[in-house]
């Protein structure tokens, strides 16, 4: 997590550290990543970037972060406890269409080939209902594939509308 001293930055000074994250992680892989470059891009001196984040590791994961926050901000949770195979196949649909060329693109690309083994791994809560933890997974297994393979994008989504479907039987 990034320090106190970073979430208290002054909004531009923030989004200038944020933005040469950003284009650091899209650009290379977490373990290819420069303090320097980061550094260089945000006007910072090494001993800030420090005093911000622990490592380039947790620099990443505020980044990603930042971008999974946006990609879930639109995300519509289950209504009123019922499962509903629609709301997960819109919500997919809508975060590649979305996601699909824009800032975060190469990100997400990139953290699904390269970075995402490593990373500590992170328990899904057990406190989600069979179906909708189910739903879950398959979202996040098909948006994987689209954005590793955009050619397959019509193929994974009607598989996984198929698979939704099988769900709410």
């Amino acid at each position: 997590m990034p320090s106190t001293t970073f979430k208290n930055l002054n909004p531009e000074k923030r989004a200038r550290v944020m933005a040469a994250l950003l284009t650091e992680f899209s650009n290379h892989s977490l373990a290819d990543a420069q303090v320097a470059r980061i550094m260089t891009a945000a006007g910072i001196a090494r001993g800030a970037f420090y005093k911000y984040f622990d490592d380039l590791t947790d620099a990443y994961q505020t980044v990603y972060h930042e971008a999974l926050a946006a990609v879930h901000r639109d995300v519509e949770t289950t209504p009123g406890g019922v499962f509903t195979p629609a709301t997960y196949y819109d919500a997919v649909v809508a975060f590649v269409d979305q996601f699909t060329n824009s800032q975060y693109d190469e990100l997400i690309r990139r953290h699904y080939s390269e970075n995402e083994s490593l990373l500590p791994d992170h328990p899904v809560p057990v406190t989600l209902p069979a179906a909708d933890w189910s739903a879950m997974v398959l979202s996040h297994a098909t948006i994987k594939e689209i954005m590793l393979r955009p050619a397959n994008r019509d193929a994974a989504l009607t598989r996984f509308q198929q698979a939704l479907q099988l769900l709410a039987e």
